[in-house]
């Protein structure tokens, strides 16, 4: 897991692990010891969109294009 600025930047979880609450654990940490509030999701990874709106994340944003301007929407997401 990668934070800058209160925002995950990044969270891997190995094949095998997951459905195992690793990423849960993990997200829950960086809320709550860490005062993250934000992540951003590529929209059409619905895995990891269904993952952090049941940890609570909610849609506020959507760009059309990536970080490095590919056209990739992603959507900024928020802790309720």
């Amino acid at each position: 897991m990668g934070i800058h600025d209160f925002k995950i930047e990044m969270l891997f979880v190995s094949n095998y692990s997951i459905g195992n609450g690793i990423g849960k654990r993990l997200v829950e940490y960086a809320i709550e010891v860490l005062n993250v509030n934000y992540v951003d999701v590529n929209e059409q990874n619905q895995q990891a969109l269904g993952f952090y709106k049941h940890m609570g994340f909610k849609v506020f944003k959507k760009s059309e294009f990536d970080e490095q301007g590919n056209p990739f929407p992603i959507l900024h997401m928020k802790i309720k």
